[in-house]
């Protein structure tokens, strides 16, 4: 009798256990919160530096700490100079630079 209260009570801690590991985010509050400050922060310094103001077609995510650069600009170098301000922000891991150059 013993043996068969066993498995519905297994069952239940692991369903319980899985229900916990489902509401589990993949990050803290407080990394949330930087995210939002590395994104605003890299978005200023976009629009800040004097040849990158006219990137009004990029667009900024952030992930723990990873910069996603999305959208288009006019050249090369616009593009490399759009993933350096990004790296230069306080708080970024990595930036995945996926800047379309136009007409390439």
């Amino acid at each position: 009798m013993r043996k068969t209260h066993r498995v519905p009570t297994a069952i239940a801690v692991l369903l319980l256990l899985a229900g916990l590991a489902a509401c589990k985010t993949t990050s803290s509050p407080h990394r949330q919160v930087d995210d939002a400050a590395i994104k605003a922060s890299v978005k200023a310094k976009l629009a800040s530096d004097v040849r990158l103001s006219t990137l009004t077609n990029v667009e900024v995510n952030s992930t723990n700490g990873i910069v996603t650069l999305a959208g288009k600009v006019r050249s090369d170098e616009e593009r490399r100079m759009a993933g350096e301000v990004a790296r230069s922000v306080d708080g970024v891991v990595r930036v995945d630079n996926n800047l379309q150059v136009e007409g390439h």
